[in-house]
């Protein structure tokens, strides 16, 4: 028999990961690395640059895998470079003065619970403009010292990113995060082991690591069921984010809420006010009150006073759809060991996230938080209002104005997304202590007295580095899906950085109307192919994977971009991340913004735009609303001319046209002979001086901070004292006016038998006399006249209030006695509302037994 001349099996190869050692000098890279101030610090980006330019572009900008993968000779190299070891220290010198300052004692310390958090593009815990904004709002809050924790998850593969196919179909691609190369530490015990949070549910343990992200002085703790002590069912609760079904969801909401708790518990972490970011934490609620029952002795009622005390809800969303419900027999899978807990039955837990308590509708998280926080806010005025009309059901005495619900538009972190040219014009021009005081509109009217070149200048830079990051960053990418490498070159020697460029960025969902630009092609044929006055309009946007419609939209955008028509002047960039994000709003000359109206909640994108000397160019939805001024930017009308959706959808496109053909377009190219139009300058020093004050997060944690956060911590204090003296006070009463309010009787009202009979007129004002018996119940009653109207300009319901006045009490017997005055013509509808009165709740809705004078 022959002999073999050669075999081998084959080899299972381990994988070993060699990383580079930081010598003493330079551990303190390591402490910037995993701290993420280096974010929004330029000094520092500008370091790691210049420790090797090749290797931070490489690594995309990750610190921590840079100086895992920083070589033996460049490491000798630094050491010897005494100019490049001077700003390391520099650096490092900057970031202990900023760390070593201690909270703000004076302002309420917060325990902040979110779903997700975009913080850098590298570490992936974020979808879109829900987490950008947790992400910003907590670099906001080490900025302005405020003593806040946060918490959430540390998704495995976070949200998916996007590639297209070769027709312009939505790929979405989820990537595994490697832990060790992100700047995350994981929490260990006291014996260097990992520390592992338990959390019961029914029938079985989950287990969770926990991770710390050091986000300047504040400390994001993330959650992570990745691992062999869970099994497979309950590793992926921390896969991805918005991923799987609902009972993911359920899993991920019941983690985030019993398991956030439970994590701060075990950290030994007490603040004075939980801040839900979104119904997906409504269950913190759930778990401080078993809290507050087991260690304070607390019953129920006692027990949901106080967690209400401290609790604040956050809604982001315009619509009822857009709130998660879940079915009961669901629910009750996870939450049925816990009525027992609280000492209350199920139907009653089931009731508090029901508009209607008593019926099967699925439990709403939202009205769940409505019930559980005394607070709650909506992030615009204008969504504020649409809050109200929303919540209204909840609380079913009152009318939409009437209720609790406030309103703190968001903001943007503005050193995060101010390009570094903007930072240090900014540090150049205005106040030195510009950044501790963001929100004065006094210092950034010093724009005024900039020279118009200089604003051009950074402007010319900041665009040629948007097309050069577009060249560089997308032509691998495009030659893979469009084919032809002749298209793709012609593509890019077509984007020009003169051209008028018009961006449009975001979260491809359908009422956003990213189509409306498309109504009409020959007319935006004409607009983008002018010689004289070249235009171009970028667009980028992630769908999510269920979301066929926006997918669709997508897939159009991009076949229309590859019409020859339309070939580089409409450009669809993919996988729209905050690194992405932050060329674009900062590159482009317009943002623009189309979303139906009134569905956009906040929007942040045009305002990080504002910060960048981007101008707006949107419907007056959202932050919008609020943010337009005349000669700054420009605005579609946030009223309806049609009700069908269709129509109006052709109206917006050729009011969009025209505005672009007729105004913006010919402002832009109204130059002067050094190149610029001096008239675009003005609306870019208007934007930055009148718009670009009001909306950083400084002022919106300054909003939540006088608006909500004090409040709440006073108020939580006091029911606490003497233990819990005033909350069971309160409860007490409660319950008597709960067991006594239907015998509460309507002996007589007293009003001009004229008002019915004649009509009012305009003026004269109206006694009427009212007399109630409240029988056994104990405590205050108020009166007062409801008058309902109509205002035909704001197409709404009107409510004005006229109380009466307690004027004399004999036993039980209460005699109200007050005016209504006739202030203006029309038909109106009126009744009279008796509520009970206590002046320690914090409004009416805390408490919302509410008796018509009916007959």
């Amino acid at each position: 028999m022959k002999i073999r001349a050669n075999y081998s099996n084959e080899p299972a190869w381990q994988e070993i990961n060699v990383f580079s050692k930081l010598p003493q000098e330079l551990r303190i890279l390591d402490e910037i690395a995993h701290n993420l101030w280096w974010v929004w610090n330029y000094e520092a980006t500008d370091m790691f640059i210049a420790i090797d330019k090749g290797l931070w572009k490489k690594t995309e900008g990750n610190p921590v895998l840079f100086l895992q993968r920083l070589s033996y000779k460049r490491i000798a190299a630094i050491l010897e470079d005494e100019g490049l070891m001077n700003q390391v220290k520099g650096v490092y010198a900057k970031f202990r003065e900023y760390m070593d300052v201690t909270p703000d004692k004076n302002k309420p310390s917060v325990a902040y619970f979110s779903m997700e958090y975009g913080l850098s593009n590298i570490l992936k815990i974020y979808s879109g403009g829900l987490g950008v904004l947790a992400g910003d709002y907590i670099k906001e809050a080490s900025d302005s010292n405020v003593d806040l924790c946060a918490v959430g998850f540390l998704y495995r593969y976070g949200y998916f990113s996007q590639s297209l196919s070769m027709d312009g179909q939505q790929i979405a691609n989820y990537e595994a995060q490697h832990f060790e190369q992100l700047p995350v530490e994981q929490v260990l015990n006291s014996d260097g082991k990992p520390m592992i949070l338990e959390v019961p549910c029914p029938n079985h343990t989950v287990y969770s690591y926990v991770w710390k992200v050091n986000v300047g002085r504040v400390s994001l703790y993330l959650m992570d069921t990745d691992f062999e002590m869970n099994s497979e069912w309950d590793r992926s609760i921390t896969h991805q984010l918005y991923g799987g079904d609902w009972e993911n969801r359920i899993k991920q909401e019941f983690l985030l809420g019993i398991g956030g708790i439970l994590l701060l518990n075990k950290l030994g972490i007490r603040k004075q006010v939980h801040h839900c970011n979104e119904g997906h934490a409504a269950l913190i609620n759930v778990q401080r009150l078993v809290n507050h029952i087991n260690d304070d002795s607390l019953n129920f009622n006692q027990a949901l006073e106080v967690v209400k005390a401290s609790s604040l809800y956050t809604c982001h969303t315009p619509v009822p759809a857009g709130h998660d419900y879940f079915e009961e027999g669901l629910l009750n899978k996870y939450l049925n060991g816990y009525p027992e807990k609280l000492g209350i039955s199920w139907q009653e837990l089931m009731d508090m996230g029901r508009e209607n308590p008593g019926s099967n509708e699925k439990f709403s998280m939202s009205v769940f938080a409505l019930n559980t926080c005394q607070e709650a806010n909506g992030v615009s005025l204008l969504h504020g209002l649409v809050s109200q009309k929303m919540f209204s059901p909840v609380w079913k005495g009152y009318f939409p104005e009437e209720l609790h619900v406030g309103y703190v538009t968001n903001g943007v972190h503005m050193p995060t997304w101010a390009a570094s040219e903007w930072r240090r014009f900014y540090e150049k021009h205005f106040d030195k202590r510009f950044y501790q005081d963001q929100s004065n509109p006094d210092i950034w009217e010093k724009i005024y007295h900039v020279a118009d070149e200089e604003i051009w200048g950074i402007r010319q830079t900041l665009k040629n580095r948007l097309v050069n990051y577009i060249r560089e960053q997308f032509k691998d990418n495009w030659l893979k899906n469009q084919g032809d490498p002749s298209k793709v070159v012609s593509v890019m020697e077509k984007i020009d950085p003169n051209a008028l460029l018009i961006g449009f960025g975001r979260r491809f969902a359908t009422y956003k109307r990213a189509h409306l630009l498309f109504t009409d092609l020959e007319r935006l044929s004409r607009i983008v192919n002018n010689p004289k006055f070249p235009v171009q309009f970028i667009y980028t946007g992630k769908a999510h994977p269920a979301d066929g419609g926006g997918q669709g939209l997508i897939k159009h955008i991009v076949e229309i971009s590859r019409m020859p028509e339309f070939s580089g002047k409409i450009i669809f960039l993919e996988n729209y991340d905050m690194r992405l994000a932050k060329r674009l709003i900062s590159g482009v000359d317009i943002w623009l913004n189309t979303p139906t109206r009134p569905l956009e909640a906040s929007g942040t994108s045009g305002e990080k735009a504002e910060m960048n000397g981007v101008l707006n160019f949107s419907v007056l939805d959202g932050w919008w609303y609020e943010g337009y001024r005349q000669g700054a930017g420009w605005a579609l009308t946030e009223k309806r001319t049609y009700d069908n959706q269709a129509y109006q959808d052709e109206l917006d496109a050729a009011t969009i046209y025209s505005m672009l053909e007729n105004e913006i377009i010919p402002l832009y190219y109204a130059k002067n002979s050094k190149g610029y139009s001096p008239e675009w300058i003005q609306y870019i020093k208007n934007s930055i001086a009148q718009i670009a004050p009001h909306y950083t997060t400084k002022r919106m944690i300054d909003d939540y901070i006088d608006r909500f956060y004090s409040k709440l911590a006073s108020r939580s204090q006091v029911l606490s004292a003497n233990a819990f003296a005033l909350a069971k006070d309160i409860v007490a009463w409660k319950e008597d006016v709960a067991a006594h309010w239907e015998q509460v009787e309507i002996l007589s009202v007293t009003q001009d038998e004229n008002m019915l009979a004649k009509g009012m007129q305009v003026g004269d004002e109206y006694p009427i006399r009212i007399v109630l018996d409240k029988k056994a119940m104990k405590g205050d009653l108020g009166v007062e006249a409801v008058i309902l109207g109509n205002d035909p300009a704001a197409n709404k319901e009107t409510v004005r209030i006229a109380p009466l006045d307690l004027v004399k009490q004999e036993g039980s017997k209460l005699f109200f006695e007050g005016k209504i005055k006739a202030a203006e013509t029309g038909v109106f509808r009126f009744n009279y509302r008796i509520y009970p009165y206590n002046k320690d709740i914090p409004h009416r809705m805390d408490f919302a037994f509410v008796k018509w004078v009916n007959g």
